[in-house]
């Protein structure tokens, strides 16, 4: 939340996008906005692959009778178990329907498979340890192929048919975005509260099956055990970033459309509430149906319930399955999934697509540009998934969904509250706030800033990389165990959003003229400081105090209270004592010869005089 709460107050006060924010705030941390967006844009790769997955599945339900149900399709194995049959009893006789398919089967059997009498039925019995449930096989052969592609060295062909519904999400997304959040707010109404119906109508015919009070208690009963593992703690942060939105550059994207006076705190405590409730209510409508499917297949909950895709994708379509009318519910479920996916995929496409706007302000003049750029973006994310979609495709997919946004999401958002917390200075960061909500953020998010989230987020990145274990990928016919190039692959995929962050600060520094010092100072420091560094050496991040100096006409002789630099550069004369009350500089005017010129330092409570910083009979103000 602390990290919600910060972006949304940087896209809104600077009114820019992920990446120009940082040329305004401390122009040496532009890199991590260039990460931010380039880690977005390769998770749009995989990503929207889900989606078409779900239009696979949802094409694919309606029909008389879902396919993921019966094992006497073309692509279903001699090992092929459906889910309503007894595992203590052999496998009944081919129906009459399906008996056309008897020799496609055998086809693709082996010479001791083909010896079995179709015409008889398929006479197998259920082995724990070969049989594979129809849904695994409509996942893994009818779909993604698997079975055709022997690891990362055959990924076969394009799966033509997930093609063409990845270019459908993509196709999607682009009308969606091409007009930018105008578009996009439209859209969003029906993909934000569509899900919450079609959940609503799931948990009310979930808790009404069998079982299903055994999995909402096992869903909500803690395991305290699970929190020694540090690979909870790393796949909690990742998930919670990812639904929040957090580190994307998403919310500093969207609040720079904010007007300046939004109270982005209250929207951001409101969102935080949604999400969490949200969680908790899709919480209680997955586990009633796995708790169900536990009690159907004599099965512990906690080997029903799978990781990755393997949830949505193969334990809910077959606890579906089992339903009365469950081609209806089918078509409710990932119509629901649609909503659920397009509506994260616009802001994960959001945030390079303003990016790359604010850097490329100077061809806002031509018409179409918005409408080119967005088709540039969405056409080039496809064109990158493509080896995701091939017949091994899944294993491509794996490292993605592995290297993408783990380590390197953590680490971009530690950069970020660092940069902003220590760098841009926490004092100037809490005045921004309070010029927008008229109330500047009280000590616990101060503290939460500056100390604890750097530290948690500091143990969560060495955590990953210390706990990292080499990548494998589980399926129906065993482990695959991916060679060790690939574990290299897809370190550097991760650094190569997370080196742009080192990677523009040493450029940053290289190609900023002046002194290392100047250098540095410019570089931590706002834009509007840049032309009063260069003239009187004066760096606020290096003393703790004076950011503008201004040459006064004359100097004055009554004391005043001034609250904007116009006012100081009106009515302030040379001082000798200033300090900050109620967000403004009181200024106490004092008989000061006008021989020199005098500005006041703030450091640590004390006043410092200098007499060197302007010229000779040039009365000047400083403040910070």
């Amino acid at each position: 939340m602390p990290v919600f709460f910060m972006e949304m107050c940087l896209g809104q006060f600077h009114r820019s996008g992920p990446v120009a924010v940082w040329e305004k705030m401390a122009p040496m941390f532009k890199g991590i906005g260039m990460a931010s967006c380039f880690m977005s844009y390769i998770v749009a790769f995989y990503y929207n692959i889900i989606i078409g997955w779900s239009f696979f599945y949802l094409f694919s339900s309606f029909t008389s009778k879902l396919p993921w149900t019966s094992c006497f399709n073309s692509f279903n194995s001699a090992d092929c178990w459906q889910i309503d049959w007894d595992t203590n009893s052999s496998a009944p006789p081919i129906p009459s329907d399906h008996a056309s398919v008897s020799e496609t089967v055998t086809s693709g059997l082996s010479s001791q498979e083909t010896s079995t009498s179709f015409s008889a039925g398929l006479n197998r019995t259920y082995n724990a340890n070969t049989s594979t449930s129809s849904t695994i096989e409509f996942f893994e052969r009818a779909m993604l192929e698997v079975h055709k592609s022997s690891g990362l060295e055959d990924l076969g062909g394009v799966r033509w048919q997930l093609a063409l519904c990845t270019m459908l999400t993509f196709t999607t997304l682009y009308f969606c975005l091409w007009k930018g959040v105008k578009s996009t707010g439209k859209v969003v109404y029906i993909t934000a509260t569509l899900p919450y119906l079609i959940m609503t109508i799931l948990l009310i015919r979930g808790v009404l099956l069998p079982g299903a009070g055994d999995g909402i208690r096992y869903f909500i009963t803690p395991k305290i055990e699970s929190l020694r593992d540090p690979k909870v703690w790393i796949d909690a942060a990742v998930q919670i970033f990812f639904s929040v939105g957090s580190g994307f550059g998403t919310h500093i994207a969207y609040a720079s459309y904010n007007k300046f006076h939004n109270d982005c705190k209250r929207d951001c405590m409101i969102t935080v509430v949604v999400n969490s409730f949200t969680s908790l209510f899709s919480g209680f409508v997955i586990f009633s149906y796995l708790g169900y499917m536990s009690l159907k297949t004599h099965k512990d909950i906690d080997k029903v319930a799978t990781e990755g895709p393997g949830l949505v994708f193969i334990v809910y379509p077959e606890a579906i399955a089992t339903l009365p009318g469950s081609v209806g519910w089918s078509i409710i479920f990932f119509f629901m999934l649609l909503a659920l996916g397009l509506d994260s995929a616009f802001g994960g496409l959001e945030s390079p697509l303003t990016g790359l706007r604010d850097e490329l302000s100077s061809l806002l003049k031509y018409r179409y540009f918005r409408e080119v750029l967005t088709l540039c973006v969405i056409v080039s994310a496809f064109l990158f998934s493509l080896p995701c979609l091939t017949q091994g495709g899944i294993y491509v997919f794996t490292i993605l969904d592995t290297f993408a946004a783990g380590t390197s999401i953590v680490f971009i958002v530690l950069c970020e509250v660092v940069a902003v917390s220590w760098f841009y200075g926490m004092p100037q960061f809490c005045k921004d706030v309070g010029k927008m909500t008229g109330q500047e953020p009280s000590i616990f998010w101060r503290i939460c800033w500056k100390f604890i989230c750097p530290t948690l987020l500091t143990v969560i990145v060495a955590s990953s990389i210390i706990s990292y274990q080499p990548l494998t990928y589980s399926g129906s016919k065993g482990v695959y165990t991916y060679p060790y190039y690939a574990n290299i692959v897809g370190w550097c995929i991760a650094c190569a959003s997370m080196i742009m962050v080192p990677g523009y600060l040493v450029y940053k520094l290289i190609r900023t003229p002046g002194t290392c010092r100047q250098r540095l100072a410019v570089g931590i420091s706002p834009r509007w400081e840049h032309e009063n560094i260069q003239r009187t050496g004066v760096v606020s991040r290096f003393t703790g105090g004076v950011a503008l100096c201004f040459e006064l006409p004359k100097p004055l002789r009554t004391i005043s209270e001034v609250s904007t630099f116009s006012e100081c550069y009106s009515q302030c004369w040379p001082v000798t004592f200033a300090f900050l009350r109620s967000s403004k500089m009181r200024l106490y005017s004092s008989m000061v010869g006008e021989q020199k010129g005098t500005c006041v330092l703030l450091l640590l409570g004390q006043v410092y005089l200098r007499d060197d910083l302007v010229e000779s009979r040039t009365p000047t103000c400083c403040i910070r």
